[in-house]
């Protein structure tokens, strides 16, 4: 086959964004090899290259907890009812989407236990039992886990019955000290969405509606999909003393009284990959940001059945294996189908390297998000990889920002708020009472619910684009997955 018939047959089988979004996320995360379907309805398999994603993300996170003093622990992912049942809010949060295990063997157990949704309970018990003074705080913990959540509807990644993450549990002395935390934890997530995945995002407060069952206030980072979509990508709750009353968490403090913990809980999944796959991606596949890339390069060699072409591309290898994560493909597959297949998982940069290359000294770097040609002195790629990768992700971040900078609407009016909600997909800016009535009367007449109150707020208007009464704030409004 051609090069350009085998370009053709592997684009083509991705439907286009433009004509049908979900199909086209859905065909990419198969063709890329990212996942694969079980047999148990809204559980899926993450392969290796889609593992290897998550692999990346933990690994950053994992070194940004342990900077800012946290320690990971795992708890079990068995909850007995009556533990579930404890924090009234919360079980009622959860209660729809939990899965039950009723029997141990084949004997019937004589109390139900639940597959960890989350796990703010058994920490809960957990901090109960090894708390006794100040002395003992505060505990910054988090934990690497599985969860189930019975979802009725699901999609690799954005919703699935089972999804990795981690969820941070930590306990203080004093409110403030739990607030801190929870807007550290926050920002920890926003700085990893931008400067690793080169997505930006909006950062504020949940409204009382959408905040975590049982929280005293959530926080979350919210971004905007290529279709206009909001994906809320990481949260953070502080809890208040709201658990530890429930659960009985208390310290003797420096007065020798007896008080209750303010406690924090936050989380990431793996959602954040639907993410990048949603912000980045594009007709051809996906567009991978480097610094997360499973590989960063991939070395093409053309007439590789030339002498010499073959062991150049793997000393190229294993000269910049120092600098970037980098692989040959020395397959027999036709070069155009080589180029189409690493455009479809989103490498970063492509390499190519033929008999007049190695004559010239010089080497063709390809860039994904581009497709802009560079020739290269084989002597300076140690120099200009890196500093390609780096321009590539800036690239990438201005890109996202620049559309959900398009895609952010403003609505002063019912009639401005209709006509964004009909016609300009992305975030909406309107000013809201603060009542759940006009929230709830908000997402019945538009299909818009509340993202988040921005840190950084504006005064668009002093009326509620609801009610027209005196408005308390600014919110992002959307539609969102």
């Amino acid at each position: 086959m051609s090069k350009n018939s085998n370009n053709k047959k592997l684009v083509e089988a991705i439907t286009p964004m433009d004509v049908d979004f979900a199909q086209w996320y859905t065909d990419i995360v198969k063709k890329a090899e990212m996942i694969e379907y079980s047999t148990v309805k809204g559980a899926v398999i993450l392969r290796p290259y889609g593992y290897a994603l998550w692999e990346n993300i933990q690994g950053y996170l994992d070194k940004k907890f342990k900077e800012t003093g946290h320690e990971n622990v795992y708890m079990p992912m068995l909850i007995p009812e009556s533990l579930l049942q404890k924090e009234k809010d919360h079980v009622e949060g959860f209660a729809p989407e939990v899965a039950w295990v009723t029997h141990g063997g084949s004997e019937p157990l004589a109390e139900r236990l639940c597959i960890r949704p989350t796990s703010e309970t058994l920490f809960c018990e957990h901090f109960s039992n090894i708390v006794q003074s100040y002395n003992d705080l505060p505990k910054l913990y988090n934990q690497w886990c599985s969860v189930i959540r019975w979802e009725k509807t699901t999609r690799p990644f954005l919703r699935t019955s089972e999804f990795l993450w981690q969820e941070g549990h930590t306990i203080h002395a004093t409110a403030e000290e739990a607030q801190d935390e929870t807007i550290k934890m926050l920002n920890v997530y926003a700085d990893m969405m931008k400067n690793f995945l080169a997505i930006p995002v909006i950062k504020g407060r949940k409204t009382d509606k959408e905040k975590f069952a049982g929280a005293e206030a959530t926080y979350t980072i919210e971004a905007l999909m290529h279709d206009g979509k909001a994906l809320q990508s990481g949260t953070s709750h502080n809890f208040g003393q709201g658990f530890a009353e429930a659960f009985d968490i208390t310290y003797t403090g420096k007065d020798g009284k007896l008080a209750h913990v303010h406690q924090t809980s936050w989380g990431l999944s793996t959602r954040v990959i639907g993410a990048i796959i949603m912000v980045h991606g594009d007709d051809s596949g996906l567009v991978l940001p480097p610094r997360v890339a499973p590989t960063q390069l991939v070395i093409i060699p053309v007439a590789q059945h030339k002498e010499g072409v073959l062991e150049k591309a793997e000393e190229l290898r294993e000269r910049l294996s120092k600098v970037v994560r980098v692989k040959v493909d020395a397959s027999d597959k036709k070069p155009g189908w080589k180029f189409s297949e690493y455009e479809m998982k989103g490498v970063p940069v492509r390499l190519e390297v033929g008999p007049k290359d190695i004559e010239n000294n010089q080497v063709v770097l390809v860039r994904r998000d581009t497709r802009e040609k560079i020739f290269v002195s084989m002597d300076e790629l140690e120099e200009k990889l890196p500093a390609l990768l780096n321009e590539i992700h800036d690239a990438l971040y201005e890109k996202a920002l620049e559309r959900m900078t398009t895609m952010t609407s403003t609505a002063v009016t019912p009639e401005e708020m209709r006509d964004a909600a009909d016609n300009k997909p992305g975030f909406i800016k309107a000013m809201w009472c603060g009542k759940l009535s006009c929230e709830e009367q908000i997402k019945e007449e538009y299909g818009l619910s509340s993202r988040c109150m921005p840190f950084e707020q504006e005064e668009l208007s002093d009326t509620c684009i609801c009610c027209g009464e005196k408005a308390e704030s600014l919110v992002y409004w959307g539609k969102a997955y």
